[in-house]
């Protein structure tokens, strides 16, 4: 199968989108001058739009793109983007795309693994949140209002700004949009301790499709569940979070132990299965999984790295992994304690030292060819069953591939499976996340590489859940099922839909149902309305 955007099937919607659209003008100016028409202030949102014929496009365009497998120049591009400074240009970018049959592609940070937050193979309107990132921390009610555009790094910035004992379980990565991140579920190192992102919001604003703006009161409490967790491009635009914040402490100890297969790497990971979701959920570690340069001349060899964050001293975590995981051999030399938020410098891969305002910068950390595919583990996966993982890791394709393996318990068996749309709770032992990375420009390239990890995905089959083979929404995954072009059936979303959100999917469609019957907010992976299953039952 090939990658979407060389396919024969996107050449030729390249080709109608290139005539059919460009051909029409009128039509265009058409949608132009319905922005300004129903725009407050016409000189403002002049300010924003931007056409292929500008020469800022395809900077602004290319600026969020995570992925390089979507910069090739036959990718699918939109008419125009929109980059708005206030929320009545959003609403009168809903109005007049609805009015003039063009689809919104809803972009925070441009993370989305599919590029679904800036393609669409129908033609379409890019919304690019970037101006929309005010924080607003409050230390005294412990809690902040945040704008979907900001990143996480800037949501961490402004936190250690106000507090040095506040913080928030989202991601690791910087440079990740809170818009997305947080309408997906939202995860990172306290995830044992506080769960998810979504977990501890408390209150939103969004756009609905009628271009009315909403709050938690207002909007519902169905909707305000459907967006943490759901997905939030089904059912609107996010305009802001307003999230609980979280206690840490002065001081936390981080380290990350490397082992290779010769010192023991197999053991250790097989025995990590066992002790990670059960350690107090103050302690999370976690394991990468990488081929490496061996120590023996011209080989290599398969590491496994543990990284941890532990929220207390290194006297405390040094007893608890005694208790728990004497094996790993873990040393006070290993250890090393800093404030929270000097953690979240070192998680994303910064040395020692750096300055905070790095967090500021939403510069991608790095930009390569990339695909992802998410896993959950009920049930240990015995020695054997590692040791064709390593198999796999020797092959070409696999030089800068990794498997993440995320502990759960803690927090997240306390929580209901029902009480957000993201039901991986109680009864796994950890998450995967199976990526691979490639520099190569090129369909061939990006075959060889995607087959492989296709085939890794294949393999990990017998040791991962089952019916449904549940899959993390964040690490969005087209080959897991799709919706049809333009309006779909339910029957054709559950394929992947079960995968993500379990029995919540039913629910989701529900909301969807009351809040966009037209099915106007829509993509690959959208939830449809269930009007759309009563007419095309046999699709």
């Amino acid at each position: 199968m090939k990658t979407r955007s060389t396919s024969g099937l996107s050449f030729v919607l390249v080709l109608l989108f290139s005539s059919s659209w460009a051909a029409s003008a009128q039509n265009h100016e058409d949608f132009l001058q319905c922005l300004s028409l129903h725009s407050q202030n016409s000189t403002s949102i002049s300010q924003v739009i931007y056409t292929p014929n500008n020469s800022s496009y395809l900077p602004i365009l290319q600026f969020s793109i995570q992925n390089l497998r979507f910069t090739s120049s036959d990718t699918p591009k939109p008419a125009v983007i929109v980059t708005p400074s206030h929320e009545s240009q959003i609403s009168t970018v809903i109005k007049c795309s609805r009015t003039h049959g063009l689809q919104i592609r809803v972009r925070s940070g441009g993370h989305d693994y599919e590029g679904l937050s800036y393609l669409s193979e129908l033609p379409f309107v890019v919304l690019d949140m970037i101006n929309f990132k005010s924080i607003t921390v409050d230390t005294e009610t412990r809690t902040a209002w945040v704008q979907s555009g900001s990143t996480v790094g800037e949501l961490y910035y402004r936190i250690a700004e106000k507090s040095k004992v506040l913080g928030f379980p989202a991601g690791v990565c910087p440079t990740v949009g809170v818009g997305g991140h947080f309408s997906g579920g939202g995860y990172g190192m306290m995830l044992r301790k506080y769960g998810l992102a979504a977990d501890n919001v408390i209150d939103a604003r969004l756009v609905n499709v009628n271009g009315e703006i909403l709050d938690r009161k207002s909007m519902g409490e169905d909707l305000f569940w459907a967006i943490r967790g759901g997905g939030g491009a089904s059912f609107g635009v996010i305009l802001e979070w307003k999230i609980k914040l979280l206690s840490v402490p002065q001081d936390v100890t981080v380290f990350t132990v490397d082992k290779t297969l010769e010192q023991n790497a197999t053991n250790l990971v097989h025995k990590w299965q066992y002790v990670a979701s059960k350690f107090p959920e103050d302690l999370f570690i976690r394991n990468f999984i990488r081929r490496v340069n061996s120590t023996r001349d011209g080989q290599q060899t398969i590491q496994a790295s543990f990284n941890s964050l532990f929220l207390g001293g290194q006297d405390r975590l040094l007893s608890l992994m005694q208790e728990s995981f004497p094996e790993l051999g873990l040393a006070k030399e290993d250890c090393t304690e800093m404030s929270w938020i000097e953690s979240v410098l070192y998680f994303a891969g910064f040395p020692r030292g750096e300055s905070l305002g790095v967090l500021l910068d939403r510069t991608p950390l790095v930009r390569l060819y990339f695909k992802a595919k998410s896993d959950y583990v009920k049930e240990p996966i015995s020695q054997n069953g590692l040791e064709g993982i390593w198999k796999m890791f020797y092959e070409d394709e696999a030089e800068t591939a990794q498997m993440i393996m995320t502990p759960y318990g803690g927090k997240m068996d306390e929580i209901s499976e029902y009480a957000i749309p993201f039901p991986h709770r109680a009864g796994n032992l950890y998450k995967i996340q199976q990526s691979v990375y490639w520099e190569e420009e090129g369909e061939v390239a990006a075959e060889r590489h995607i087959s492989w990890i296709r085939r890794l995905y294949s393999y990990m089959a017998p040791y991962v859940s089952k019916l449904p083979r549940a899959a993390y929404i964040n690490y969005r995954d087209l080959d897991v099922g799709v919706n049809n072009q333009g309006n779909t059936s339910y029957a054709q979303a559950s394929i992947w839909g079960f995968k993500y959100f379990k029995k919540n999917f039913n629910r989701l469609v529900k909301v969807k149902t009351m809040v966009d019957p037209g099915n106007f907010f829509r993509n690959e992976q959208s939830i449809p309305p269930v009007s759309l299953r009563r007419k095309k039952k046999g699709d």
